[in-house]
């Protein structure tokens, strides 16, 4: 357990007028709930101490929860240990089934899970055919044992509206990304959300990755094209459009030209992109791929002149946001891992005068799948838990 992240019920109740008896106890239930997710199975006499409620009071949540079908017992607690004392609850995890999608230009993935995010069944799913994709995952989802689908998250490379959740208009996305938005939409009897890929990266990064132990900090996504999430005071910022973190469309030196509305190629992404890297390393006699290239594959002096381009895209960010911390993700950012991440502070710290930390991607591609799987789960259980 980690009583550091634990809140008791007192501080989380906290407020300038008593709470009303039933106000009171769905803010245990979710606090309880909470501690599940977080810590896992616990004992009553857990929850007593982590909650900081009464004996009674925890008693009656564990009936209130299980009437409701939230929790359940798991198991017990130490071989020398029985009765009520001992026993573990844990949250009904086959109480709602979910699935992330990972859908790029060219590709699509999806997952199946439980309401605790633990994946089912993965498959690739059909591109440029929408209703073979739907068709596919509830395939997927019957092969994972789900009847239905309570919470559907996708991650895509575009515009999300942070008001309506439309998937907008970009460059190079193809119009089946939004026909199939609609057709799981249309299909599904759920809660279909659809979020930037980016940004779903920063989420999984945040959670589970390099960033888990900084409040701000923008993760710089490098692959075929390049994008940035900005989380600042642990909150994701997707500015007024949708379009914070559109750094590929940065104007930088020693890009050819300048970008457009409608092109990105006189931007940062005519210098990081997965294309532009595989020319520089060309550039250094080798013939390898992109990532074979940031691995290592073509020496230092390519990965010098690498770092100095993303370090002019690092130091606009310092210069604006200052988030004390940049994570370097996506598979060219995964594969040039702590060496390259090291190369671009240094040139960072020539470049600006606002102090940043330069990262490699503990997650790496897998970061958007993950991320998506983290935004259905909750998604899901502010619903089921009425947080």
């Amino acid at each position: 357990m980690t009583p550091a992240k634990v809140l008791t019920a007192a501080a989380n109740a906290a407020a300038p007028s008593p709470a009303s008896p039933s106000t009171a106890r769905a803010i245990n239930d979710r606090l309880a709930l909470r501690l599940l997710q977080d810590e896992g199975a616990l004992t009553a006499p857990q929850l007593k101490q982590l909650t900081g409620l009464s004996r009674p009071s925890v008693a009656d949540l564990v009936e209130r929860l299980t009437e409701a079908g939230l929790i359940e017992v798991v198991g017990e607690s130490g071989e020398q240990r029985r009765g009520p004392n001992a026993r573990l609850y844990g949250i009904v995890a086959r109480r709602a089934y979910l699935a992330a999608l990972d859908v790029r230009v060219d590709s699509a993935t999806a997952v199946v899970t439980d309401l605790l995010g633990s994946p089912l069944a993965e498959a690739a799913l059909p591109v440029d055919a929408v209703e073979e994709a739907v068709d596919r995952l509830l395939e997927l989802a019957r092969e994972a044992g789900a009847d239905r689908l309570h919470t559907v998250v996708i991650g895509a490379p575009g515009l999300v509206s942070p008001g309506s959740g439309e998937l907008g208009s970009t460059i190079g996305l193809p119009a089946w990304h939004r026909d199939l938005v609609a057709a799981l939409q249309r299909r599904l009897p759920a809660t279909v959300v659809v979020e930037n890929e980016t940004n779903l990266a920063a989420l999984a990064e945040q959670r589970l990755g390099a960033a888990r132990d900084v409040d701000s900090f923008v993760l710089l996504w490098l692959s075929a094209g390049v994008g940035a999430a900005v989380v600042l005071d642990g909150r994701l910022r997707r500015g007024a459009s949708g379009g914070a973190g559109e750094i590929g469309f940065l104007p930088v030196p020693g890009a050819k030209g300048l970008p457009s509305a409608t092109d990105c190629e006189g931007g940062f992404h005519s210098l990081a992109g997965r294309g532009a890297v595989a020319a520089l390393a060309a550039e250094h006699g080798f013939a390898g791929t992109a990532e074979e290239a940031v691995a290592g594959g073509a020496g230092p002096a390519f990965l010098d002149a690498l770092a100095e381009r993303l370090a002019l895209g690092a130091a606009a960010v310092a210069a604006i946001l200052d988030p004390g911390c940049v994570v370097l993700g996506g598979e060219l950012g995964r594969a040039g891992g702590v060496e390259l991440a090291s190369r671009v502070a240094s040139r960072l710290a020539v470049l600006s005068p606002v102090p940043m930390e330069v990262r490699a991607s503990a997650l790496g591609d897998p970061a958007v799948l993950q991320g998506a799987r983290l935004a259905a789960r909750e998604a899901a259980q502010a619903t089921l838990f009425g947080a």
